[in-house]
C-alpha cells in the first residue's frame, strides 16, 4: 500500500501543482491520468482520496476550463466513491459541486456527477444528509424532464440516485414539492425505453409513501395511470406493473381512506389488483404486493360503508329526535293503533 500511497500522492501533486499556476491544459491532462488511474486499479482509489484529490476534482466540476476536464473529474470521482465513500462524503462542498455539474450544460459530467451522488446513496447515513441539499434534489429532478432530456445514462443515473434519496421517509415530501411527481409519470407515460419505465415506477413507488403525494397524484391523474399499468397487459414489463401495484399500496398506507376511494374509483381497478394476486407468472413480490394491497382496498371499503351506514343511521335518528312526523317503525306502529282506537 505505500507504493499505491506514493503513486496517488504523486498523481494529485500534478493536479495540484497544475492548478496553483493556472495552466489549464496540465490541469486538464493530471485530471485525465487520475481517472485512468481510479478506473485501472481499484486499489489506488482510496490512497487518492487520502492524499487530497476530492476536492481538486471537485472544484473542477464546473471550472471555466475544457468540457473534457469537467467529465473526466466527475468520472474519476465516480471512481473514487466505490472504494472511498466516507472520505468523498467528508470532503466540504462536495454535494453543491456535484448539484452544480448536474445543472450544467456538459451532459457527459452530468451523467457522471449523477452517478456519485446514487453511489453515496448506498450508504444509508448519507441519505438524510443529501435529501436536505434541495438545491440537489432540485438538479436530479431536473434531469428527468423533456428540456433537458441528455439520454438514457443521465436519465437512468438520476432515476437510480432518487431511488435512494426517497428510501429515506422524510425525504420524500421534499421530492414531491420540486415537482418530481410529475416528472415521474412524464417518463412513464412518454418514454418508450423500458429501463426507464421500469426505473420511473420504482421511484413512484417509493415517493408514494407520503401523505403529499396524494395531491400531486390527483393532479397528472397517477392513480388511474398505475393502475391501467396493473392491469394485464398495461406495462411492458413485469416489474413496471408489479413497481405500479408497490405504488398504489404505499398511496394507500399513506393517504388512507381517500387513497383508497381514489384508487376504487377508477373503474377496473380492484379487479386488475386481484388477477396480479393470482397470476402465476407474477413475482412473489408482486404477488405480495398486490394482495396487501387488495386487503387494504377490501378493508378501507368496507370501513367507509361502516361508517356510512352509522352517519345514516345517526341521521335517521336525528330526524326522528327532531321532528315528531318522523319515527322509527315501531313506534309508528305504536302510533297508528293509538290513532284507531281513539277515531273508533
Amino acid at each position: 500500500m505505500e507504493v499505491k500511497l506514493h503513486a496517488a500522492r504523486t498523481l494529485v501533486g500534478r493536479l495540484r501543482g497544475a492548478a496553483a499556476v493556472r495552466d489549464a491544459g496540465a490541469t486538464a491532462a493530471a485530471v485525465a491520468e487520475l481517472r485512468r488511474a481510479s478506473k485501472d486499479d481499484p486499489e489506488v482509489r482510496a490512497p487518492l482520496a487520502d492524499a487530497g484529490a476530492v476536492p481538486f476534482l471537485a472544484s473542477q466540476l464546473t471550472a471555466p476550463s475544457t468540457s473534457a476536464a469537467a467529465e473526466d473529474a466527475a468520472a474519476a470521482l465516480l471512481n473514487i466513491s466505490l472504494s472511498a465513500r466516507e472520505q468523498l462524503m467528508s470532503a466540504p462542498g462536495i454535494l453543491d459541486a456535484l448539484a452544480r455539474a448536474i445543472r450544467a450544460e456538459d451532459y457527459a459530467a452530468a451523467h457522471h456527477a449523477a452517478a456519485v451522488v446514487a453511489s453515496l446513496l448506498c450508504v444509508d447515513a448519507y441519505r438524510p444528509i443529501v435529501g436536505a441539499k434541495r438545491a440537489l434534489l432540485s438538479a436530479l429532478v431536473s434531469l428527468l424532464l423533456p428540456s433537458k432530456a441528455r439520454g438514457t445514462r443521465a436519465t437512468k443515473d438520476a432515476l437510480k440516485a432518487l431511488f435512494g434519496v426517497a428510501l429515506y421517509p422524510l425525504n420524500r415530501a421534499a421530492l414531491v414539492e420540486l415537482g418530481v411527481v410529475r416528472a415521474l409519470f412524464g417518463l412513464v407515460m412518454t418514454d418508450g425505453r423500458t429501463g426507464i419505465v421500469e426505473d420511473a415506477t420504482a421511484v413512484v413507488a417509493q415517493v408514494a409513501g407520503c401523505a403529499e403525494s396524494l395531491d400531486a397524484f390527483a393532479a397528472v391523474s397517477g392513480v388511474r395511470i398505475l393502475a391501467d399499468l396493473v392491469e394485464p397487459g398495461g406495462a411492458a414489463t413485469g416489474r413496471a406493473r408489479e413497481n405500479a401495484a408497490a405504488a398504489l399500496l404505499n398511496l394507500v398506507v399513506a393517504g388512507g381512506e381517500r387513497a383508497v376511494a381514489e384508487v376504487l374509483d377508477v373503474g377496473g381497478a380492484e379487479e386488475a389488483v386481484r388477477e396480479l394476486a393470482e397470476d402465476g407468472e407474477a413475482s412473489p413480490r408482486g404477488k405480495a404486493k398486490a394482495e396487501a394491497l387488495l386487503r387494504a382496498l377490501e378493508e378501507g371499503a368496507a370501513g367507509a360503508r361502516r361508517r356510512h351506514e352509522h352517519r345514516f343511521a345517526d341521521f335517521l335518528n336525528g330526524l326522528v329526535v327532531s321532528d315528531p312526523y318522523f319515527s322509527s317503525p315501531a313506534s309508528a306502529t305504536t302510533r297508528d293503533d293509538a290513532s284507531r282506537v281513539t277515531l273508533g
